[in-house]
């Protein structure tokens, strides 16, 4: 979740400055392979070294995402510094010295993650963090968390560590050149800490028994003392960023006394605010341009539809109005030299891959570097289509879809007839859909299939009246909302409403049950991913590490520490209500899932199959919440596609090669989808 200037030659680049090519026939669109969709980016996540001759990215090697670097100036001559044989990298970052890369790594498929950094100049890689702890009688396994990397510490950073609690953080200083550990700040049942560019810890902040937060500051006497309450209402959509060079400031995003949350400034000493950029239907999120060592806010940016930039410091204007006119993409700065003059920035389109660029801000000249798929330039891809659609009690839903480019040939985002249509179900729930390449998407249009992905109630970035528009509403005005979105697309004729499918993946995955079960008659199959189907028992396993958030979950799910409580969840656990389930199911989990249990499908399919209700089950013993390893991806997209085409009849690639090398399993129901039992182990 910025570019600015790009050289003549990017003209010449597949999308750029051309007109839009009249619409194909089906015929003339190629069925593109899941593995050219779902495979792994050939570059991504470029990032410049702090003297700014450097580039980083993560790429494959033999098939897993590792790090590599090389001049700035030609990412040709980069090499691998990594090699990772298991999940791959994904965290990871330039320490100041110029010469260490550092890294989170996943040692275990748990979520563990354990801090590792890389030298340059010798290619050793050293791991800074133990994977378990050594405090006097403990053995847990640890969890490393990056807290703050100055410019003035070359050779320290600040890391966060479970070593004394499994629940809880501590604050160490780490010196990545010896490994040695200093303690900052213990964790006396805090939930988050913000330290400035010295190292000091400014602010800490805690849970309080309402489900608000408390920020604290140190007092003179060296003891935390209130700074700010955040009420429940607000805790979810306001926060913390940090500070500025002085620490005297800090930088925060504030829905308080409103409804979007604003960027403010606020003095320390005194509490007052001041508010640099705000947007009335949207929230400052993520987006936030900050002066690498002035510490000064630059920008902001808002995604309401689509994303705009907001100005704050007029010495950035020209970059951002630049680079906005480089291409009809959504902007991104990822990374800045430490003297701000080599900027890596990227454009994510809807019908073609992510274009990054090296941004010289002396020169005003973006020289482009690479785009994270190449198979994809030159491809028949659709583009994306968005869409405001009200529920029946007049909320506002930004909702995007995607139609098979030979059905739109006017590109008006209405077919000629209407299509067999997936409903594509975010997770969380609180987070949200966004404009842009999106391979789901994509696989789907290609298979001449209309998708709609719609922010339901509870989604973020829209304001915190809709967020709290989604407390205890699962199951509830959330599937009401999805409902009512899929009526809107009947209504426009863009779904038939006899060939309609329900899927998603965590929260998505449960909003699929909810449908199969609440709306049986809706849906013509569906497919749950990692989803639970017990709220009870699935609010009983949350790990350790969210416990204390539980009155977050009964303000926002339900409260399962009560009779009345547990009844209320039960009322919209899936399960409760399995037997109304008559039409065909695709369930896949990971066997390692430690947010939504193994059991949470076991129990769901066990009951299926004793109705004789179609139920297909897909088992990863290696994977967690989400499909990571590459051949597992590409294996469950291919069930994924054969099922679809079973019960909506879109075009299906051949299982072929991609469930090679993959850990699938399917205990139930392979025999069901065509051209799949076979390649899989029961």
């Amino acid at each position: 979740m910025k570019i600015r200037t790009f050289l003549t030659a990017a003209v010449a680049l597949p999308g750029f400055g051309l007109a839009a090519a009249p619409a194909p026939a089906q015929d003339a669109v190629p069925v593109i392979p899941r593995g050219v969709l779902f495979g792994h980016p050939d570059r991504l996540s470029p990032k410049v070294s702090p003297d700014g001759t450097r580039l980083s990215f993560l790429a494959p090697v033999d098939g897993v995402i590792n790090v590599w670097e090389g001049p700035v100036g030609d990412p040709g001559r980069a090499r691998a510094v990594t090699h990772d044989t298991g999940h791959g990298i994904r965290v990871y970052q330039w320490a100041y010295t110029n010469d260490h890369i550092l890294f989170l790594q996943d040692d275990d498929d748990h979520g563990h993650m354990r801090l590792y950094r890389v030298s340059l100049a010798s290619g050793d890689v050293t791991a800074l963090t133990p994977a378990r702890s050594t405090a006097p009688g403990k053995s847990h396994t640890l969890t490393a968390r990056i807290q703050h990397v100055s410019y003035k510490y070359a050779e320290d950073i600040v890391i966060g560590l479970n070593d004394r609690d499994p629940r809880r953080h501590d604050l160490y200083v780490c010196n990545i050149e010896t490994g040695e550990l200093i303690e900052l700040q213990r964790n006396e049942g805090f939930i988050e800490f913000f330290t400035d560019d010295d190292y000091s810890v400014r602010m800490v902040s805690r849970l309080m028994d309402d489900d608000g937060i408390e920020y604290l500051v140190m007092n003179d006497e060296g003891e935390w003392e209130t700074f700010m309450q955040i009420s429940p209402e607000d805790s979810a959509t306001t926060g913390v960023i940090g500070f500025d060079k002085t620490g005297d400031t800090v930088y925060m995003i504030d829905s308080r006394g409103g409804n979007t949350a604003v960027l403010k400034r606020v003095d320390l000493g005194t509490g007052t605010g001041r508010t640099l950029a705000k947007d009335r239907d949207a929230d400052i999120s993520g987006g936030v341009l900050i002066h690498p060592t002035e510490r000064t806010v630059q920008a902001a940016s808002t995604t309401y539809k689509r994303r705009e930039w907001h100005i704050v410091d007029k010495s950035v204007k020209g970059d951002l109005k630049y680079l906005k006119g480089v291409a009809d993409g959504e902007l991104s700065i990822l990374s800045r030299s430490l003297d701000d003059t080599q900027w890596i920035v990227a454009f994510e389109m809807d019908a073609g891959p992510v274009r990054y660029y090296r941004y010289d801000r002396p020169e005003e000249t973006a020289h482009f570097l690479f785009t994270n798929r190449k198979q994809l330039e030159g491809l028949p891809l659709a583009v994306m289509h968005d869409a405001v659609i009200k529920t029946r009690d007049r909320q506002k839903m930004v909702s995007y879809y995607t139609l098979p480019p030979w059905t739109d040939p006017r590109g008006k985002g209405r077919p000629k007839h209407p299509l067999p249509m997936v409903l594509w179900v975010h997770g969380g729930p609180w987070s949200r859909d966004y404009w842009g390449y999106d391979a789901t998407h994509q696989w789907l249009a290609n298979r001449g299939y209309a998708v709609l992905s719609v922010n339901y109630r509870g989604s973020t970035g829209f304001g915190k009246k809709f967020v709290s528009a989604g407390n205890t509403e699962w199951g509830g005005r959330m599937h009401d909302d999805l409902i009512d979105a899929v009526k809107w697309a009947v209504k426009k004729k863009i779904a038939d409403p006899n060939r309609i499918a329900i899927m998603g993946g965590s929260y998505g995955g449960y909003a699929t049950l909810i449908g199969m079960t609440s709306t049986p008659e809706q849906f013509i199959c569906g497919v749950d991913i990692v989803g639970p189907s017990n709220l009870v028992s699935f609010l009983n396993s949350i790990p350790t590490d969210r416990a204390p958030a539980a009155s977050r979950w009964a303000t926002r799910v339900g409260d399962v520490r009560t009779a009345e409580g547990r009844e209320f969840l039960a009322q919209r656990s899936p399960l409760t209500f399995v037997d109304r389930i008559t039409r065909p199911l695709l369930i896949a989990h990971g066997a390692k899932d430690p947010r939504v249990q193994r059991s949470e499908s076991d129990r769901i399919v066990e009951t299926l199959r004793n109705n004789g209700v179609p139920v297909t089950y897909v088992v990863y013993p290696d994977e967690g919440h989400g499909f990571v390893r590459q051949e597992n991806r590409l294996s469950f997209y291919a069930v994924v596609e054969a099922f679809l085409g079973e019960h909506l009849g879109g075009r299906v690639e051949p299982v072929g090669d991609d469930f090679d090398g993959s850990s699938i399993t399917i205990p139930t129901g392979g025999n069901q989808i065509a051209g799949v039992i076979g390649s899989a182990r029961p």
